[in-house]
Order: structure tokens, then sequence, then C-alpha cells
């Protein structure tokens, strides 16, 4: 039976529990300059409450492309600008295009260009605090030509 009145037993019994998906906040200042931005910010948050799916990792995906799709940009740049305002969620949650930015610049120098920046580190914490895998950026499929493989056009 555990000692509930003992603290260091209480702290033992604690679980450390962690949102898995933290949506993002408005840019802080919006200028003209952040005016996509925040019209990205603005259709992601009306967007992702209408998602008709159960699981929160696809509805943030489902968002982000949907966004992507009705501004005529990259999903890419979409899922940068939304992890720049503050969106956390598991690797799923994220285009392969966006997983493959971060996987490339979390294996950089901090002084190299093309680093991670700060939201990324946040980001990459966050994964790792909800249990991802911290070696998923090393069990990415490499495409790779095999000998006899092409089949071209024949000269």
């Amino acid at each position: 039976m555990p000692d509930t009145q003992n603290p260091k037993s209480q702290n033992t019994q604690m679980i450390k529990a962690v949102e898995r998906i933290i949506l993002p906040l408005p840019p802080e200042h919006p200028t003209e300059s952040d005016k996509v931005e925040m019209d990205m910010y603005a259709r992601f948050m009306r967007h992702v409450r209408t998602v008709p799916t159960s699981r929160e990792d696809i509805r943030v995906l489902s968002t982000i492309q949907f966004v992507a799709d009705m501004m005529v940009f990259d999903d890419a740049y979409v899922a940068k600008v939304l992890v720049d305002l503050g969106l956390r969620a598991p690797r799923v949650s994220f285009p392969e295009r966006y997983l493959e930015f971060v996987d490339a610049a979390m294996m950089r120098e901090v002084t190299e260009i093309g680093s991670a920046n700060p939201a990324m580190w946040d980001l990459k914490r966050h994964w790792d605090d909800i249990g991802e895998d911290k070696f998923a950026a090393f069990k990415r499929d490499v495409p790779t030509i095999e000998v006899g493989s092409y089949s071209g056009v024949h000269v």
C-alpha cells in the first residue's frame, strides 16, 4: 500500500503529463510583413476544428495541407511558419518534406548555415517528451538507384 502522506512517495508516483499537441499562438506584434503568417494562423485555427477525424495528429496534418492548398504555398513552408508560431505535435502531424528539413537542420552544427532555429529545437524537445523515436531521422528511406533498374530509352 503506497504511503500517500510522504511527499517523496507522491513525487515518485506522479507521471509527467505532456500534451501531445500544442496549438500555435498568433504573431505577437502583427505588422504588414507578418500578414501572411497571421493569415496562415487564422486559417489553421479556423479549419482545425472542422476536420472530420478523431485522430488529432492527422487533423493537424490535414489542416496544414488545407492551408497550403488554400494559400498556394508548399506544405513544408506552412508547417515551418506554424512551428515558429508555437505548434507542437507528433512527427506524424507534419508533411514529409518538413520532417526532412528539420532532420537535416538538426544534424548541422549550430554555427552552420541552415542549422535548426530555436523553434525547431523546442519541437525536438517536445518530440522527446512525448516519446517519439529519437532515431527517426536515421530510419528514413533513402531512394537509391540500383544497376539495371533504370528503364529508359535504349539507343
